[in-house]
This record gives structure tokens, sequence and C-alpha cells, in this order.
């Protein structure tokens, strides 16, 4: 039986701490569907389509190291539902702190009460990566820093060019 699971976020963008997680779930499943979240209430940096081009250069090759096959899409509505349409039983969290602990812990009670069938395995990040927000980075980028510590090479590369534009 194929074990697939999802591993959902914004990726806007996808940073060191989100391919620290990755790199640990592709060692538990043989398929990871990394799905990029679309809210219309949300004016996100990278289009949904910049966000899933990148995930496919940046993280294919972590998939194929672990021996897992990686793909990506996006979705706008429940993560169990993209989860149920993805045919996987398993969605994968990061957790970076307490407050991470929190919340998560009450989506993934909110999650099994809609689709019992779906289990949230938690992924604890690398203590290197745990202050690593998507939020961060963008402000640190917009402010002209130096976010190389924080996120792989080309997406440095593809927030320069979005803030050279500016």
């Amino acid at each position: 039986m194929t074990r697939v699971a999802l591993f959902a976020g914004s990726f806007d963008p996808i940073t060191n701490g989100h391919l620290d997680v990755m790199a640990s779930a592709v060692r538990l499943v043989d398929k990871l569907i990394l799905a990029v979240g679309i809210h219309p209430g949300k004016a996100p940096l990278f289009s949904p389509e910049e966000r899933v081009a990148m995930l496919q250069e940046i993280c294919t090759p972590i998939g194929r190291k672990g021996g897992c096959e990686i793909a990506c899409t996006t979705f706008g509505d429940l993560v169990v539902a993209a989860a149920r349409r993805a045919g996987a039983t398993v969605l994968i969290r990061g957790l970076r702190d307490a407050g991470d602990f929190d919340y998560e812990m009450q989506m993934a009670g909110m999650n099994a009460a809609m689709a019992g069938e779906v289990q949230t395995v938690f992924v604890p990040a690398s203590p290197e990566v745990r202050p690593i927000t998507a939020t961060l980075v963008r402000q640190i980028a917009r402010m002209g820093g130096d976010v190389s510590a924080f996120v792989p090479p080309a997406v440095a590369v593809q927030l320069k060019k979005k803030f050279a534009k500016s």
C-alpha cells in the first residue's frame, strides 16, 4: 500500500524551515504532496504558479534523495478536502514551538472530526530553523536584508527580483 501524505502551507516563500520538515516527511511516506494554499483574503508576494514552480524545482531532488515521489498542487478549500482529493491519509504539520503546538492541536482535532480517515503527523523543526517564518523572510527581503541563511538559493534570487521591481 502506498503511503500518501499532504504537506500544506502558503509557501510564500518556501523557507529552510519548510525544507527541514519536508526532509523528515519524505522518510515517512512514499508520496508527498506539497499543497499551496490559496486564500482570497490574503495578498501573497508570489503567485500560486510561482510558488508551485519553486517547490517543484527545490523539492523534487529532496524527494528523490529520500526515495519519495513529490507532487505539487494548489487548494482553496479545506485541507482535509485537498487531502481526500489527493488520496492522502496523512497530513504533515511542522512544529517550531509551543505556540505552533497549541494551534496545530486544535487544527488536528477539527480535521479529525471532519475526516477521521486522515491522520495528522507532527514533525518538529530542527533547532537551527525554528525561528524562520515566511513572514519574517518577506519583511527582511522587502527592507533589503540578506535572507540567504533562511531560504534556498533559488528563492533568495526570486526575492531579490521581486523587490528590485518595487
